[in-house]
């Protein structure tokens, strides 16, 4: 199987994920590309560099995607050599994809500053032109106030900027930037909701043909920044991903559509990136409300999955994880018929992985009571039961395959 997608809608969309918040998405990201490419649209930088930057931007803050703490430094105002500790991260998490890789040095390189004093060493035009253009947009993007009118703020974020030309920023840069700056336009745009898409859209960059294994390479990445996301998941996506591969297998599924369900586990917890971690690792009882932000992850999965192109069935597969057979489940109370067996599988698998786990508020469960509560839930609609017991009679490979992952995730 091929998919045939628009590489700017994809990165565009695992963008999106990065900013998730507990009340709405962020446009970080989105404004930083759109600044920086602004900056080489004036510079006469060359399509394919162009292409490199904008998606390199919308990625740029990877590292810090599973640290809420990480996350609420970058939007300080100061800026400081802590700076560098995600953007070494984001190079780690990228640099051996070989669908991403290409990114990771200009992610790695995004806050060395010009005069050579950051960790790395490097100075000037040492540092990728692609890194020094986002280590500009970047700081104009977090210096921009929501509540305050754009055009009055101009004057003080250029100030600001022409404070750390020839320190932190290239200065023929800062003097693109202050040049740029003098169009009403360029301002208004980057706090004009309505025209992120279209912006987006006027990239035509074409489309790249991804295998499945390219979609893999690209999952496994995710799945790495979703589970650090709390100790206590350091593997679930990835158990999930080979429970519901191997539920798919004893189905019948083919080679592919069990690769496919491999992507959909995965990546079934993507929207979990709107919960702050201090939820996900409380060691008491959820409140009400706590447990309401919970309950929005899948519906951030679906919303951000289904804009990729053909990948349709596995956002349905991957976000109705939580949805029952008796349409009391969530977001989308979905139930009966319109739940694919797909997303059943993903659901049965997830409802194993997280009882077999350790939680902050409980150990493991041992198999027989693993057993008595996933019945339980069958029996009460909840869970398909044929899939528990395509499961509990396959208990010593299931075993065996959740023991081999933990081991890997633990070296």
């Amino acid at each position: 199987m091929i998919f045939a997608i628009r590489p700017i809608k994809l990165l565009k969309a695992l963008s999106q994920s990065l900013e998730l918040t507990v009340n709405k998405t962020s446009q970080h990201h989105w404004r930083t590309a759109m600044i920086a490419y602004r900056i080489a649209e004036y510079i006469g930088m060359n399509e394919r560099t162009q292409q490199a930057l904008v998606y390199a931007a919308l990625l740029h803050d990877i590292g810090a995607a599973s640290d809420w703490e990480e996350r609420r430094k970058l939007q300080s105002f100061e800026i400081s050599n802590e700076m560098h500790h995600h953007a070494w991260s984001g190079y780690v998490l990228l640099k051996n994809s070989p669908q991403l890789g290409f990114l990771a040095d200009y992610i790695r390189h995004h806050h060395d500053f010009w005069d050579g004093s950051s960790p790395n060493g490097k100075a000037g035009t040492e540092i990728p032109l692609i890194s020094r253009i986002i280590a500009l947009a970047d700081r104009i993007e977090v210096l921009l106030q929501d509540d305050v009118y754009i055009l009055d703020q101009r004057r003080d974020i250029l100030t600001a900027v022409r404070k750390g030309s020839g320190t932190v920023f290239e200065p023929e840069l800062v003097g693109v930037i202050s040049e740029i700056s003098c169009q009403e336009s360029f301002w208004l745009d980057l706090m004009n909701a309505n025209y992120y898409t279209g912006f987006f859209e006027m990239f035509d960059w074409g489309r790249f043909r991804y295998s499945i294994d390219d979609m893999l390479d690209i999952a496994e990445v995710f799945a790495t920044i979703i589970d650090r996301t709390s100790q206590f998941t350091a593997a679930h996506s990835r158990k999930v991903s080979c429970l519901s591969a191997f539920l798919a297998q004893v189905k019948g599924y083919s080679e592919e559509e069990i690769k496919l369900m491999r992507i959909a586990g995965l990546m079934h917890d993507l929207g979990k990136l709107a919960i702050p971690n201090e939820i996900l690792e409380k060691n008491s009882q959820l409140t009400e409300q706590e447990y309401a932000i919970i309950k929005q992850h899948t519906y951030y999965t679906y919303r951000l999955l289904e804009q990729i192109d053909g990948f349709q069935m596995v956002a349905e597969w991957a976000a109705y994880h939580h949805e029952t057979i008796d349409g009391t489940g969530y977001p989308f109370r979905i139930g009966g018929a319109g739940l694919s067996l797909g997303s059943r599988m993903v659901a049965v698998a997830d409802v194993f992985a997280a009882l077999a786990e350790d939680r902050p508020y409980r150990k493991p469960m041992e198999f027989a009571q693993l057993v008595k509560v996933m019945q339980s839930m069958a029996e009460c609609g909840k869970i398909d039961g044929s899939l528990v017991k395509d499961l509990f009679s396959h208990k010593e490979e299931i075993y065996a395959l959740l023991a081999g992952i933990q081991s890997k995730v633990a070296v």
